[in-house]
Parts: structure tokens; sequence; C-alpha cells
């Protein structure tokens, strides 16, 4: 684990600072890359992101997007653009996670999620600057109040689309709906797992690693698509 180098999470942050400092021109960079690449995308997938509007009108109550309030860089909240792939008020009849074959999944949700296609919508939110394409996965406010002083530090980065520890998670519904107590699973054992990742990215943040990591996803999401159909 990153943080048994340190003797405490003061001398750890302050660590945290100088890779970040020294990195000032890399995340110039990777902000250009985020304006450009969410523009593009935005107008490559402008009308599939208008059919699958239409076909969550057609098959479910509700709005079209579901924005849920996450947490950012400087421990701020912001509210994350998502396809709906869940009934109305899903979070107030159940858990902030879902687990295994969740009921509150709609029929079109199940796909989206599958595809990750519920997940396009926050390239507007990478345009806006509160996200990045790669960067630790937005938390919800509950679960960041219990992070630690080490854990606090993933928030000194935008979070992102995707990032290592959810390519590693990827069937983490699954893995959840096998526990007896998902909510205790996820907190104590997935999402210390889920932080440690993130902080061992930060200090290999780079144009070139985030462009491998969206690959990697790309591969994963189809890779998985063809394993289930098979």
């Amino acid at each position: 684990m990153l943080q048994n180098k340190y003797k405490n999470a003061e001398d750890f942050s302050k660590d945290i600072d100088k890779i970040l400092n020294r990195k000032k021109i890399t995340l110039f960079i990777k902000r250009l890359f985020d304006i450009l690449m969410s523009a593009i995308g935005l107008i490559i997938f402008g009308i599939p992101l208008i059919i699958i509007s239409i076909i969550i009108k057609l098959t479910s109550k509700g709005p079209i997007f579901y924005r849920q309030v996450r947490v950012k860089r400087d421990n701020k909240d912001f509210k994350i653009f998502k396809f709906r792939t869940m009934i109305v008020d899903a979070d107030k009849k159940g858990m902030l996670i879902t687990v295994g074959e969740d009921k509150r999944i709609t029929g079109i949700g199940k796909f989206l999620r599958k595809t990750k296609l519920d997940e396009l919508p926050q390239l507007i939110n990478v345009l806006k600057g509160d996200m990045s394409f790669v960067g630790p996965r937005p938390e919800v406010r509950k679960y960041v109040n219990i992070y630690d002083e080490y854990q606090k530090n993933v928030l000194k980065i935008k979070p992102g689309i995707t990032d290592l520890s959810s390519i590693k998670y990827r069937d983490e519904s699954s893995i959840l709906g096998l526990s007896s107590n998902p909510e205790e699973t996820y907190i104590n054992e997935i999402m210390p797992t889920k932080l440690n990742i993130n902080l061992e990215y930060i200090q290999k943040i780079s144009l070139l690693y985030d462009i491998k990591l969206i690959f990697l996803t790309i591969f994963r999401v189809v890779g998985k698509g063809e394993n289930e159909e098979s």
C-alpha cells in the first residue's frame, strides 16, 4: 500500500502536492485534451445521444438524465450527467450502490449499463471542467465523508469517466450481489482498494497513460460484451 511508505497523512499529502506541482504542464495538456475530445465526442455521438434519449422517454416514466450529486476536486459537490437507467427515485428506494440484478434497473437501463453508454452524457461534465476523461470515479458525498486523511488526497485531481479501478471492478455490482452485506463490503473492501489504485494513478499521470486507460476501457467493454454473448 502506497501510504505505508509515509509516517503520517500530512507527509503523504505534501508529497502528493509536490507531484502535482511538478506536473502542472501535464495537467494543462490533459485539460486541453479533455476539451478537444469531449467537444468532438458530443458531435460524433450526437445522433446516438438523441436516439437513446427517445428510447428512455418512450420505455419508462421519468426524466432522460439522472443528475446525481457527486464530489469533485477540492471536495466540492457537482451534478453528474448520466442517462437514467433506473426507476425514478431509485436512490430513495434502496442503496446508493447497485447490487447484482438490481430490480430498480429498467429494461433499457440494463443494456446501457452493460455497454457503458449510460456514461456518454458525462462528456458534458468533461467539457464544463467538472470531470476529466481519466481520473478517480466521482463518489457520492456519503462515502467521501468517511475517507481517511490519506484517501482524501484523491480529491486533489478531477474525477474521471474512467480509471484503472473502474476497469478492475468492471463487475462490481455482481461482486456485491454475492455479499450478505453489500454496502459493508463496498465500504470496507472495494472502496479502499479503488482509492489506493487512484492514489497511485496520481503519481503516474500523463497524457499517454490516460490514452492507454481509455483504450483499455473500450477493449474491456467490448470484450465483456463478447464473453456474455458467447
